[in-house]
C-alpha cells in the first residue's frame, strides 16, 4: 500500500464521516482517482436526496463521469470506505474502472445494520419467486427496441 493509496482511502473515509454526521445518509464515502488526481467524490446521500440509489459509489461515479465527460472510468481507481453493495458493484462494473480499493467489509457493514446479504440471495431466486416478484410482460413488444438497437448504425457500444 502506497502513501497515495492511503491518502485517497482516507479521503473516502472522511467523506463517509462528514456525510453521515451531516445527516445525508449512512457512513459511506468514495473517491475516484485518475492519473493521481481525484476526479469524483461521493458520500451516501440517500436521506438528503430521498433517493435509494444515492450510495457513495454511485454518487462518485456520476461525479467522475461528469468531470471526465465520459460514461466510463477507464484508467481510474475507486477508493470506497466499505466493500460495495450489489447495486454499487453493478454500477462499478458498468463504469469499468481499472481497480477498486475498499476499507470495511460487507460483514462490517452488516454488523452496523447495513446487511445486503439478502440481495445476493435474491439474485439466485427465479424472478417470479423473489420477495419482490418480478414478472415479464409485453416481451415481444419490447424486443422491437432491441431489434432497432441491433440495426442502428451509429450506436455507441458500452
Amino acid at each position: 500500500m502506497t502513501e497515495d493509496q492511503k491518502k485517497y482511502m482516507r479521503a473516502a473515509i472522511e467523506l463517509a464521516k462528514d456525510g453521515m454526521l451531516a445527516g445525508n445518509g449512512g457512513p459511506f464515502g468514495c473517491v475516484i482517482v485518475k492519473d493521481g488526481e481525484i476526479v469524483g467524490r461521493g458520500s451516501n446521500s440517500v436521506l438528503i436526496t430521498k433517493d435509494p440509489t444515492a450510495h457513495a459509489e454511485v454518487v462518485a461515479i456520476r461525479d467522475a463521469c461528469k468531470n471526465l465527460n465520459h460514461f466510463q472510468l477507464e484508467g481510474c481507481e475507486v477508493y470506497t470506505s466499505c466493500e460495495p453493495c450489489p447495486m454499487c458493484l453493478g454500477a462499478i462494473f458498468w463504469a469499468r474502472p481499472a481497480k477498486v480499493y475498499y476499507a470495511c467489509t460487507k460483514e462490517d457493514a452488516a454488523a452496523a445494520g447495513f446487511d445486503d446479504d439478502f440481495i445476493y440471495q435474491e439474485i439466485e431466486v427465479q424472478p417470479e419467486l423473489r420477495k419482490i416478484p418480478m414478472l415479464s410482460i409485453l416481451r415481444e413488444e419490447s424486443m422491437k427496441a432491441f431489434e432497432l438497437w441491433k440495426e442502428k448504425g451509429d450506436k455507441t457500444l458500452y
